[in-house]
């Protein structure tokens, strides 16, 4: 045992000595759980990928932990202060003797509040998935930009490592690894030019850099991401998407599908729309992240309990995601049509988790595009002036070019409008022929009474319809619809699996 280690070692015998101290330890911290305080301290070791193995380099590392987590966990995230030892030998807190050690003085929250706990206890609703979406991209916004092609280069390392990790204790089947390093490097090679140009643009930054659920914990019923790499900047200075990534891909190994598509389609909404074309790269980003979850969990078995059922299961189902992820189905458009009070938006984004590839459709609607074009905010109301018939064109003509971008990226749409006209709908008919994938178009119906009715109900939603256009709407000429009518008049549920029947049977 290093000097280091044993002085550590009685550091750490002197902590537990307390009452009520609880001790958890990870392969680089110890983390010592006292009442309301948590202190986390560095272990004298050293890896390749980080060197904890002097009191000089633990001190940084606290240091820049604080810094690194503190603007977006202050709530959590404390000072630096030091172990001291006193004359007389014995170790203190925060003393005034020598300092022996150094640790990030941090709140103790309930551990059971980090979401990968809350994701196995409930489903998370589209409030709660907004939520995470707006503080992850507020952390991206924050995060300072750097030089990307560091980060563009280590991808194919990252794909290798992957692959060796995996091979260790053979409990994957080797022909599934390489077949996975394949189609990962392949997939890379064709994506080269886009990442190149995201990081020439400022999307490759300083991120969290391990943005799994484990590391997300709510606090004050507001999620919060903490945890953030410390040990090296260039492993965390990623492209913003595998940033994210991180988060959709353990929400899906959740089977949290819906939170999965709320988060991306928001996150989409918070941020440049240059991020729309991004989303080939989302594929080799998921499938990457679930790799390196795999080989984590099956870190986590100990020898003497090297059958773990459970972690086992755990890490074959991170990579089956991985194997999953990396070869996507062939997109589709569904396009949504309806009168003011159908339902279109409500279908739209409880449709979207469904459809592949994941995790799920982006969602356009043209409710919010319009409201962007006046540059006011999705709930303000807009005047009469808003909805001519020249900016309704300018609106739909905006929804078919956002859905083009998406299709050309390999991944799948749906459009919400009202779709009152057939020259609107056959666009979008024309715009599926153009990027070669499958329409579904479904134009929601239900009477008068039962839109005005909703209408009436609604609470901070993107659309202007009041009822008096809902009567109103009623004298339109639709003309023929060539699109599968759905009787929306029944609850959101029994519309929703209308349509997704409509959408097998027209596969």
């Amino acid at each position: 045992m290093t000097d280091n280690s044993a002085t550590q070692e009685r550091i750490f015998a002197a902590l537990t000595a307390r009452a009520g101290v609880k001790r958890i330890d990870t392969h680089a911290a110890s983390i010592f759980l006292d009442g309301t305080r948590a202190l986390k301290i560095k272990r004298a070791v050293k890896y390749p990928f980080l060197d904890y193995s002097t009191l000089e380099k633990r001190k940084a590392a606290c240091e820049e932990e604080l810094r690194i987590n503190r603007p977006h966990a202050p709530q959590i995230y404390h000072r630096v202060l030091a172990i001291t030892q006193d004359p007389n030998g014995s170790v203190t807190i925060d003393g005034r003797g020598r300092p022996i050690e150094y640790a990030v003085e941090m709140l103790r929250f309930d551990e059971n509040r980090t979401l990968d706990h809350l994701a196995k206890a409930r489903r998370f609703d589209a409030d709660f998935a907004s939520a995470i979406a707006d503080a992850i991209a507020a952390s991206h916004a924050t995060a300072p930009p750097a030089d990307g092609e560091a980060w563009v280069s280590s991808i194919p390392v990252l794909i290798d490592g992957n692959s060796n990790g995996l091979r260790n204790g053979n409990r994957f089947a080797a022909a599934e690894i390489e077949q996975l390093a394949r189609v990962s490097h392949a997939v890379f090679a064709r994506l080269r030019p886009l990442l190149d140009e995201r990081a020439r643009h400022g999307f490759v930054r300083r991120c969290h850099g391990d943005l799994h659920l484990a590391n997300i914990v709510l606090i004050e019923r507001q999620p919060v991401l903490f945890d953030a790499l410390e040990f090296d900047a260039q492993m965390a200075t990623v492209d913003v998407f595998y940033d994210l990534a991180f988060a959709l891909m353990d929400l899906l190994h959740h089977d949290q599908l819906l939170a999965a598509n709320l988060v991306l389609n928001r996150y989409l909404a918070a941020t440049p729309l240059d991020n729309l074309d991004a989303l080939r790269a989302l594929p080799l980003f998921l499938s990457i992240r679930a790799a390196i979850r795999a080989q984590v969990a099956m870190a986590r078995l100990k020898p003497s309990h090297s059958d773990d059922a459970e972690i086992v299961d755990d890490a074959h189902r991170y990579f089956d995601l991985a194997r999953a992820l990396i070869q996507p189905p062939v997109p589709r458009l569904i396009a949504v049509g309806g009168l003011s009070g159908t339902g279109k938006s409500v279908l739209a984004r409880a449709l979207a988790p469904t459809v592949a590839p994941q995790p799920g459709a982006v969602v356009l609607h043209s409710d919010v595009i319009r409201k962007q074009m006046f540059g006011v905010a999705d709930t303000d109301r807009l005047p009469p002036s808003a909805y001519t018939p020249e900016l309704a064109a300018r609106v739909y003509a905006t929804l078919a070019e956002r859905a083009r971008r998406v299709l050309d990226q390999g991944h799948s749409a749906i459009v919400d409008g009202v779709f009152a006209r057939d020259f609107e709908r056959d666009a979008f008919g024309a715009l599926a022929r153009d990027c070669n994938v499958p329409l579904t178009g479904l134009f929601l119906v239900a009477d008068l009474k039962t839109r005005q009715a909703r209408i009436g109900g609604r609470r901070g939603d993107a659309s202007d319809a009041t009822q008096e256009v809902a009567a109103m709407q009623e004298h339109y000429s639709i003309g023929h619809i060539d699109w599968t009518t759905i009787d929306a008049s029944g609850t959101p549920e029994q519309t929703l699996q209308s349509c997704r029947d409509a959408i097998i049977e027209g596969r």
